[in-house]
């Protein structure tokens, strides 16, 4: 069942990610459109607390000033991207 879960979280992820409809990346990547739907509402119910952002939405980052100046700052989603910004 993990296995499964695992799967099907990769492409909730990807298909949430992708600016299509989920009947056409369920059929691009050879699923059932039904499966898809079913494991979207299921991990949904079952993670609230991590829930993605819906598309277009942005989040202000602020840095706190202080002393201390770090040499670059690192973001990292979920999905794996990470945004690196140097700091001079």
């Amino acid at each position: 069942m993990q296995m499964e879960a695992e799967f099907w979280m990769a492409h909730v992820a990807s298909s949430q990610l992708e600016a299509i409809p989920a009947s056409e990346y369920a059929r691009r990547h050879g699923l059932s459109v039904k499966l898809l739907y079913y494991w979207r509402r299921k991990l949904k119910k079952s993670d609230k607390t991590d829930a993605p952002l819906p598309a277009g939405k942005f989040v202000a980052l602020r840095i706190a000033p202080g002393g201390f100046r770090p040499n670059n700052c690192t973001l990292a989603l979920p999905s794996g991207l990470r945004l690196e910004i140097a700091t001079t």
